[in-house]
């Protein structure tokens, strides 16, 4: 819950306030539609982007340290091995729920 719009709504309503969202973004200074995307589960963009991260914050930190050193040692990884390179961290990936795709262009 980071976003205005889950805070707001978090907070609830006061007593003797009508119990509509219109209240609420008023007195919180968010989009009314925001605040009715958020109490029916739409996830904020940051929280989408989050789920849509082919690797993870500590295998990033992985593959970031692991360019650094073969550049500190001279030996420069071409940019178009890098997405084999994440391809290999997320297929080492302890999961059962869905297969590791390869990344792919945007």
């Amino acid at each position: 819950m980071s976003d205005r719009a889950s805070r707001a709504l978090a907070k609830g309503f006061l007593p003797g306030e009508p119990q509509v969202y219109d209240v609420i973004s008023n007195r919180e200074d968010v989009p009314l539609s925001t605040l009715n995307h958020r109490a029916h589960g739409r996830p904020s963009i940051e929280q989408k982007a989050q789920g849509q991260r082919y690797l993870t914050p500590p295998e990033e930190k992985a593959l970031e340290k692991y360019l650094k050193l073969m550049s500190d040692l001279g030996n420069h990884v071409r940019i178009k091995f890098i997405p084999s390179l994440a391809f290999n961290i997320a297929r080492q990936r302890s999961t059962t729920d869905k297969a590791i795709k390869p990344p792919n262009k945007n």
